[in-house]
């Protein structure tokens, strides 16, 4: 087994954890407001816990309500309400392998098309089954290979 596909067979069982992670919806608030009424403790005492100020909770609660937040100081505020910061990554595609297979296809597209094209001007042209046949020969090595063009 080659050493890139281990390491993303590792990554997607670690990402496997935050599958359903996506389908969280923040309040509206911010986790931290959130958490902080939901537990009854006022600005002050977080403040107090967190050993800052009334008014910079007050701009930390903002801060993360308009995604400018530090992934610091909400691990210090989690800490502060005696929870745990989780933080991953979820591939949209749902899975690495998918992102992968989907980007190798995108580019095996361009790469027939291409050729296709080229070999039409020449008056060379494929057979629509030809074609479907090195688009997905193309896909297969590009997933194979994965090299740094896949992701331009």
């Amino acid at each position: 087994m080659n050493k890139n596909k281990l390491q993303l067979e590792q990554l997607e069982s670690k990402m496997e954890v935050y599958a359903t992670a996506n389908k969280v919806v923040a309040p509206p608030t911010g986790w931290i407001k959130a958490v902080r009424l939901g537990l009854g403790m006022t600005l002050q005492q977080l403040a107090n816990r967190l050993s800052v100020s009334k008014q910079s909770v007050l701009e930390m609660e903002q801060r993360e309500q308009d995604g400018s937040i530090s992934l610091k100081l909400l691990r210090d505020s989690a800490r502060a309400l005696d929870m745990e910061l989780v933080y991953g990554f979820v591939p949209k595609d749902g899975t690495l392998d998918a992102l992968i297979e989907r980007k190798a296809r995108e580019l095996a597209f361009k790469i027939v098309a291409r050729t296709s094209n080229t070999m039409k001007l020449e008056d060379q042209e494929n057979s629509d089954k030809r074609i479907k046949k090195a688009f997905e020969e193309r896909t297969t090595l590009l997933k194979t290979e994965m090299p740094k063009i896949l992701w331009d």
